[in-house]
């Protein structure tokens, strides 16, 4: 069932079918937002390797006595984190990074019941259009297989000689929450009602924003995961230029390796990416508030201006600060709120050009 965007109106039933799979889909969205949040709190507190099994099934029943509790922390302690980092832990020390990562997990498990629930409803009610339908199947596979890198992730950290996750795979993780996030709200927003049609505004431009914003947190997972943050800790300047020389920023070997390992190379991309992003939004505000000011694309842009402004501002002060708890979770979070923007924006750009909705 399909309505073409020029008619004005849409019979009772399409727009309740709509409304319902909107809120399932916004509250889906919220969920990932809340899972980036805490997951970035189970990396910051080093929660992430504290569970070192992966059960889907079976691991959602945390430890319910004290024999529970010893047998799981038998199996930290026999992890590499703790031989190295962790040696000594206390039970109430690894409980409470146990209960971050079961947490973070749980919440994941939570998220694919309440997609697969509303899935369900639409595709054996048929609310949808088949390819539609399609589509929001691709997206559960997504958030499937954004499960199994999870665990790819935390795996990398129980090898011997290491203490955390691999930097790359850290990456590849957020990278593709990034994506499902984005997916489902890009398809909750193409099911909203526009006011009225786009008059402005450049969906090549809204493109390269989403591009460089998906850059962006892809470099922000290297610094995450490399933990860059905690070194170079000045601004503008960093270890005393503004370009630090290349023997420092290339100084691993192979020639590659740099662009993960080197804390130098990885920091310095951030920022870059950083610049390049919100010069970017500047551009796209500039043009369309010559353009078209009183449009909605206008507005969007001067919103999506004043967030990427806002990240900036925010990473500068968490690397300052040598990112502490609450400044890294803001900078993540405010990070996704970029994103969320962006798809929207682009969303309702490319809208117009559609036939139907």
């Amino acid at each position: 069932m399909s309505i073409a965007l020029n008619q004005p109106a849409a019979t009772p039933a399409l727009t309740a079918n709509h409304a319902g799979i909107r809120r399932w889909l916004w509250t889906v969205a919220a969920l990932v937002f809340l899972m980036i949040v805490v997951g970035g709190a189970t990396r910051l507190t080093g929660s992430g390797l504290s569970i070192t099994e992966w059960k889907p099934i079976t691991g959602a029943m945390p430890p319910l006595s004290a024999g529970a509790w010893a047998e799981e922390f038998a199996k930290y302690r026999a992890s590499p984190q703790y031989q190295i980092l962790n040696n000594g832990m206390s039970l109430g020390e690894f409980q409470f990074i146990y209960w971050w990562e079961w947490g973070h997990r749980q919440l994941g498990r939570f998220i694919g019941l309440v997609f697969l629930a509303g899935f369900l409803v639409v595709a054996l009610r048929r609310l949808l259009p088949g390819r539609r339908i399609t589509v929001l199947f691709g997206m559960g596979l997504l958030l499937g297989l954004q499960g199994a890198i999870g665990w790819i992730m935390v795996a990398s950290g129980l090898e011997p000689g290491m203490v955390a996750v691999a930097p790359v795979k850290l990456t590849l993780h957020l990278t593709f929450a990034g994506l499902f996030f984005a997916s489902v709200v890009a398809f909750a927003t193409r099911l909203t009602p526009q006011r009225r049609p786009e008059t402005a505004g450049s969906a090549a431009m809204a493109w390269l924003l989403l591009l460089l914003t998906f850059v962006q947190i892809a470099l922000g997972g290297l610094v995450a995961g490399s933990k860059a943050g905690f070194t170079f800790n000045t601004w503008p300047m960093m270890d005393g230029a503004v370009v630090p020389p290349g023997s420092l920023l290339f100084a691993k070997q192979p020639f590659w390796e740099n662009f993960v390992d080197n804390v130098a190379l990885v920091q310095f991309n951030h920022r870059l990416g950083a610049y390049v992003l919100l010069a970017a939004a500047l551009w796209q505000l500039w043009r369309l508030q010559r353009a078209a000011p009183q449009s909605s694309a206008a507005r969007r842009a001067r919103a999506i201006a004043g967030i990427v402004a806002a990240q900036a501002v925010l990473g500068i002060v968490t690397l300052l600060l040598v990112v502490p708890l609450w400044a890294g979770l803001a900078h993540q979070a405010l990070a996704f709120a970029v994103l969320a923007m962006a798809v929207v924006h682009l969303t309702r750009l490319a809208a117009e050009r559609a036939d139907v909705v």
